[in-house]
């Protein structure tokens, strides 16, 4: 490479690499949000109002709500209070100082403090300062109104479509912060607990002191994720497939509740997946909903009790759940055979899954894997690792 080549290359972003389906999710959800807020606004207002019913700065947005959604400076507040904020602070400038020179370098300084004090920095919004003070004679002898219509307007349609649009095609949003430890204790998640800590991300970040365009949280997770593929290749790329207990005790959703809590006692285990001939793999029931839902003998059988009793004579329908279709979890993660390990370990040790079930691409039961079996698996792959070293 030339001097030439390698210098101008400096000058290039270091972006990280986007697929053709993002890329095209993002242009269509400018092309739906612009729409939308354009024709939201024409009902709203009127098309004969004399304020612009569509402002330049909404297309800014539209950049970072749709291909940019998981950025701080995407977020609700950001982009409905640093709207309204900044086209406050033009419009009071374009009010109070003659020059529109002056007005407008005023008027995005006082914009950038007052959103970095509301915590609500959104860059478009520096934009709709400006518009507030150099739009025209219109804009200026609507005042305040400006605030209102399009501004307000046109931010709030604009977020409603993102809102919509990244939720439908796989984006969430709002980014919102991981959910805390389930367990309810102050203790980080086992995950947590060695390598790059959220405590060290954020005191990195303070000694900068300077505005990130990603959330800690965010930042976090690309780390854990970079965590477990270079676990993955440590751990000599072990599968589900390898490790997993094949012959599966399963259940049916229309099984009585007595005969599968005697299967799960009868063979020592916590936990049946729920299948269907149709649909393969339908849910799961665990010794955890038995105790939720039913009440045990002090021989550890479950007990029915005098109500249901009677009502089973009498022809009553009963009160508590007979069938595993009434109390077992519809929801179930699971994995594939081709998954490494490795990605079972958060899961597993944050989410405090027991047993992870292992299907096909059918969505049939082929095996399952507890956390004692990942617990030796992971032993044997750090032994054999400490083996070939010696």
């Amino acid at each position: 490479m030339s001097k030439a080549a390698a210098l101008l290359r400096r000058f290039m972003p270091s972006l990280v690499p986007v697929s053709g389906w993002e890329r095209l999710r993002a242009s269509c959800g400018a092309l739906i949000g612009v729409l939308s807020t354009g024709f939201v606004s024409t009902v709203a207002v009127g098309a004969d109002a004399s304020l612009p019913l569509l402002i330049a700065p909404m297309g800014a947005s539209a950049v970072l709500l749709f291909a940019a959604p998981s950025s701080p400076l995407a977020q609700p507040w950001s982009i409905v209070g640093g709207n309204v904020v900044s086209a406050t602070v033009g419009v009071t400038c374009a009010l109070l100082i003659p020059n529109p020179v002056v007005a407008a370098a005023i008027a995005i300084a006082l914009a950038i403090g007052a959103m970095l004090l509301l915590g609500c920095l959104h860059p478009p919004s520096g934009a709709v300062a400006l518009t507030a003070v150099l739009g025209g004679p219109v804009i200026r002898e609507a005042g305040y109104a400006f605030v209102f219509s399009p501004v307000a307007i046109n931010s709030l349609v604009i977020l409603t479509a993102a809102l919509i649009f990244n939720n439908l095609t796989g984006r969430r949003y709002p980014h919102l912060a991981p959910a805390p430890n389930p367990h309810r204790t102050e203790d980080p998640l086992p995950s947590q607990r060695l390598g790059v800590v959220p405590d060290d991300l954020q005191a990195v970040l303070a000694q900068y002191g300077e505005i990130v365009y990603i959330s800690p949280e965010e930042l976090d997770s690309f780390i854990h994720q970079a965590q477990i593929r270079a676990f993955t290749r440590r751990s000599g790329e072990i599968t589900c497939g390898e490790i997993m207990s094949r012959d599966v005790l399963t259940v049916a959703p229309d099984t009585p509740l007595r005969k599968a809590w005697r299967m799960l006692v009868a063979h020592r285990i916590q936990a049946l997946p729920v299948v269907t001939q149709k649909d393969g793999m339908v849910g799961m029931i665990t010794q955890a909903d038995f105790m939720k839902h039913t009440t045990l003998a002090a021989d550890g059988r479950l007990q029915i009790g005098l109500r249901e009793r009677i009502g089973n004579i009498i022809g009553l329908p009963a009160k508590s759940p007979r069938l595993v279709s009434e109390i077992m979890m519809p929801r179930v993660q699971s994995a594939l055979p081709e998954t490494m390990i490795a990605k079972l370990v958060p899961p597993m040790a944050d989410m405090g899954l027991h047993h992870m079930p292992i299907v096909d691409a059918d969505n049939r039961v082929v095996g399952i894997v507890t956390q004692s079996d990942l617990i030796a698996a992971l032993f044997q792959g750090r032994l054999d690792a400490v083996q070939q070293v010696a």
